[in-house]
């Protein structure tokens, strides 16, 4: 499909083949924090690796994200000069809008934060989001509270 525009379609999950409805489930376990890594993620669900790859970047969950709709990430952020101002570059390079920011005092290194975002100029999905955000230098973890 070199020079044509991708097309999408709205699938029902149960005509799904189970490779790619397992990719949707290992990649939204990663998302929530609730696997370390590819390898854990697809052991949970059963999933080979080389198909976890295929499948990852082409297939994604339907978010129904209204106009003026807000997420809130969760963020646990290193103490250091600079780590929640790269953040937010982040967020506004990809077109998302901070509405409201909450940050308690740093223990032990690391200050939690939440963070609301609206997403009706976002340039990219909320799982692309919160993947830029996880690697943003000082940024320990990002995960979706709610939306």
């Amino acid at each position: 499909m070199a020079g044509r525009e991708p097309r999408f379609f709205l699938v029902r999950e149960d005509v799904l083949p189970e490779a790619i409805f397992k990719t949707v489930q290992a990649k939204e376990l990663l998302m929530r924090g609730d696997a370390a890594n590819v390898a854990e993620a697809v052991e949970k669900v059963s999933l080979s690796r080389s198909a976890f790859y295929k499948y990852r970047d082409k297939v994604y969950p339907f978010h129904r994200w209204q106009q003026d709709q807000t997420v809130t990430l969760g963020l646990i952020l290193e103490h250091r000069s600079g780590v929640l101002s790269a953040l937010l570059s982040n967020i506004a390079a990809v077109g998302g809008n901070v509405v409201t920011i909450n940050q308690n005092l740093p223990q032990q290194g690391v200050a939690s934060a939440t963070i609301t975002i609206e997403t009706n100029n976002l340039e990219c999905d909320v799982e692309q989001m919160l993947t830029l955000l996880r690697s943003t230098p000082g940024v320990k973890n990002a995960r979706l509270l709610g939306s």
